[in-house]
């Protein structure tokens, strides 16, 4: 490919897949693609610069990707592009998408997407500028891939410098800690938001569960808390400029500081001091994270929530199953008892709280009578909301091993009795909010012409009619006049009108 020379009109698309961790990676994607002065597009065949941040997690995400690296290397025919791909990404996509994007790199790589478009030949304003500044800069001698860490010098004195082992460990230590200093920078990026009112703050990167069915660990690497002071400096800021719906992200947000058990805090401790901030702000906003692990969630946690009014009454919960032999299998690491234990405190201290979860339903020899385990424990817990999906084995994983023996015709069987389930006590919760004021989040248009829609505190989806687009953004009162099994519709109250604390 030749240079592409361009002081302007320079632009970029984006592709954002999987869940709210890649979302919130591709705020700061976009302030690095920004920064290096290209300006963002919606119509993809006018962009110089595409990529996608992928998710290896779900096969049907993947095949999404290959559908859109074709159709614009076939676009290369007719007209300058660079394409690259990052994101939740397993090794063994990462060496097929190598032959099929100009740029492959991880999210801790960001930072020096730059330099990386440079010696890819690309000319940006922004890479000219930074040329000319290194050529007028003398080197910087100091050179941190080949300065001794003396805490691992330390380890290694101990673990022994001729042995195998004492090596392997200084190797691993030493990944570690470069995997923690590239995510550090990557966090220090402020994000593009691209909302005005809700923002996702990552507090957490990585997986130590090893979950049977998950490749998360080995797409985003163990796990690596956010520093606090650089938590509370993002909500803050974001609080400053009137966000009222914060949701603090995580693939296990509730072992948060375990890492650095000597440096950082508990996530107990961490909800506090942000439910402290929120609270003596003055500003009402909604503070929701995701997702907890049933092995690592606490009554200290859930006292906490109870104590702060910024601290949303929603608890999203993964169960996956409702059997202790799949859970077993699925090296969940608790029980279904352990996680009716959680259930019974969140009724306990949080009684107006909304519940979700997430099931898996036809996993590697799952039985009728496993799978009826899981459909009682939808009839016990009676949740609001249940993410249901389908097992398909991910490579990386080690469930990706045994043998997929459940027919098709039957996972989706059972998909279809737990979402028959779920309608049944998600419209028996909001055929109770008929009659009652609810505070609700305004977040745009709804499908039905001349209606806006959002979500309580609680994340019932509301409707209401309404052209008032200026209410976008902002916290109404609804009256609730009807439900349907995972929504709710009402009119706005005039403002003035007394709210409930009700969910």
């Amino acid at each position: 490919m030749g240079e592409f020379i361009s002081n302007h009109g320079m632009t970029y698309h984006l592709v954002t897949l999987g869940c709210q961790m890649n979302k919130s990676d591709s705020e700061r994607a976009r302030t690095v693609i920004e920064e290096m002065g290209y300006t963002w597009t919606d119509q993809e065949e006018e962009a110089q610069l595409m990529g996608i941040l992928a998710c290896s997690v779900r096969q049907k995400s993947i095949d999404k990707v290959y559908s859109r690296i074709y159709k614009w290397n076939s676009w290369k025919k007719q007209r300058n592009l660079l394409t690259f791909l990052s994101g939740c990404v397993l090794p063994a996509d990462r060496a097929k998408f190598l032959k099929l994007f100009d740029l492959v790199f991880t999210m801790e790589e960001l930072p020096d997407l730059e330099n990386m478009i440079g010696q890819y030949g690309v000319i940006t304003p922004a890479v000219v500028v930074n040329r000319q500044q290194q050529i007028a800069q003398k080197p910087e001698p100091f050179d941190d891939e080949h300065q001794p860490d003396h805490h691992l010098i330390d380890l290694f004195e101990v673990t022994g410098k001729n042995e195998k082992t004492g090596g392997d460990v200084l190797k691993s230590l030493k990944s570690l800690r470069r995997n923690e200093l590239k995510l550090g920078k990557f966090w220090e990026i402020t994000p593009v938001y691209t909302s005005s009112f809700e923002a996702f703050v990552p507090i957490q990167n990585g997986c130590d569960k090893f979950c049977t069915f998950c490749a998360v660990p080995y797409t985003r690497g163990r796990e690596v808390s956010r520093p606090s002071a650089e938590i509370f400096s993002e909500i803050k800021q974001l609080i400053d400029d009137g966000y009222k719906s914060i949701t603090l992200l995580g693939q296990n947000v509730n072992s948060y500081g375990r890492d650095k058990k000597d440096s950082e805090m508990t996530f107990k401790e961490l909800l506090e001091k942000i439910g402290q901030l929120c609270d003596s702000s003055g500003i009402e906003v909604w503070i929701y994270f995701t997702s907890p692990h049933p092995k690592d969630m606490t009554d200290d946690v859930i006292k906490v929530i109870s104590q702060y009014k910024s601290l949303a009454k929603q608890i999203h919960l993964p169960i996956q199953s409702g059997d202790d032999t799949v859970l077993k299998k699925m090296n969940r690491n608790h029980t279904v008892d352990k996680y009716r234990k959680i259930i019974l405190s969140v009724r306990k201290y949080l009684p107006q709280s909304t519940i979700f979860t997430d099931i898996i339903v036809g996993f590697t020899g799952e039985t009728d009578e496993q799978f009826e385990n899981t459909r009682k424990i939808m009839e016990e817990f009676r949740y609001n909301m249940a993410y249901i999906a389908i097992y398909s084995p991910r490579p990386g994983a080690a469930s990706s091993k045994w043998m997929d023996d459940i027919p098709q015709d039957i996972k989706k069987k059972r998909l279809h009795i737990l979402s028959e389930e779920l309608k049944k006590y998600s419209s028996e919760h909001n055929r109770k909010m008929i009659g009652r004021n609810y505070k609700v989040l305004v977040t745009g248009k709804d499908r039905k012409e001349g209606y806006l829609s959002g979500y309580t505190e609680g994340r019932i989806i509301v409707r209401f009619p309404s052209d008032d687009t200026t209410l976008i953004g902002n916290f109404v009162n609804i009256l609730i006049s009807s439900a349907a099994d995972f929504s709710v519709e009402g009119v706005c109250q005039p403002v003035g009108e007394p709210e409930i604390t009700a969910r």
